[in-house]
């Protein structure tokens, strides 16, 4: 069975048919669920459903889109907490910046202190980052490495196909492949997958987000983990239940308490 490192069930999207989003991924062969951290005030909704079903578990964090809402001590307040098993997902995210240029890099400070102190947690708690890397390659690259992420590792969520941020793999970074792999205008994320090392790559699907195909435009869920593992085979041309093993390895070497549920 394998495990859906990235999808955002405490969405409102989910709200109708929980229960059944999380049967059919069970059996369907996705055994377990992280739900990861990105609008504070959603938190107590991950817990809710975390302590409620018993292979879903949450990280603490805010999304650089939130980093003006950190707060470092309310995080710590869920973290004892046995299903929370991650800090993030946090990063940085230049996607959407103001256009004046002081206001644009008000905004990277922002995040990047949000960020730091986010690394700063994880190591503080011995838990592993989940890290969103969007149009910050450089800038990314270069925090986790000055503030010694590598004490903790975590994953490169919806990893962008950059090849600056491979060398992360030998920090203890892992890679998250998601639905992004099976669309048509993925070539270059599909000539970059067979660079990353085999042992660091993961699977997310980011729901409700990034959809893979043939299911575009609909609400995504951990079934459709199933579909991002199929297209991994083809491209790295490795039998499917082969990488599922190796990927099942992965996700344990990062997240143990997978290996427990």
């Amino acid at each position: 069975m394998i495990v859906d490192t990235h999808v955002h069930l405490d969405d409102s999207r989910y709200s109708d048919d929980l229960e059944m989003v999380i049967k059919r991924a069970k059996l369907g062969g996705v055994k377990a669920s992280l739900i990861p951290g990105a609008d504070p005030k959603d938190l107590p909704r991950a817990v809710e459903i975390c302590e409620k079903y018993e292979n879903i578990y949450f990280g603490i964090g805010v999304h650089p889109y939130h980093a003006r809402e950190l707060d470092i001590e309310y995080l710590k307040t869920f973290a004892s907490h046995p299903k929370c098993i991650a800090v993030g997902e946090c990063g940085l995210d230049y996607y959407r910046l103001p256009e004046a240029e002081g206001e644009k890099l008000e905004e990277k400070n922002i995040q990047k202190e949000a960020f730091v102190s986010q690394i700063k947690l994880a190591i503080e708690l011995k838990k592993p980052l989940i890290v969103h890397i969007r149009d910050a390659s450089n800038d990314s690259r270069n925090i986790l490495v000055k503030e010694d992420a590598k004490k903790v590792g975590g994953v490169l969520h919806c990893y962008n196909a950059s090849e600056i941020l491979l060398p992360l793999s030998e920090h203890g970074f892992y890679f998250g492949i998601g639905g992004v792999v099976t669309f048509k205008n993925a070539k270059k994320l599909v000539e970059v997958l067979p660079k990353i090392p085999l042992e660091k790559i993961l699977l997310e699907t980011d729901g409700p987000y990034l959809t893979p195909h043939p299911h575009r435009g609909k609400r995504n869920e951990p079934l459709f983990t199933t579909l991002i593992l199929t297209k991994i085979s083809e491209i790295l041309k490795i039998k499917e239940d082969k990488l599922k093993m190796i990927i099942n390895e992965n996700t344990n070497s990062l997240f143990s308490e997978f290996k427990r549920g």
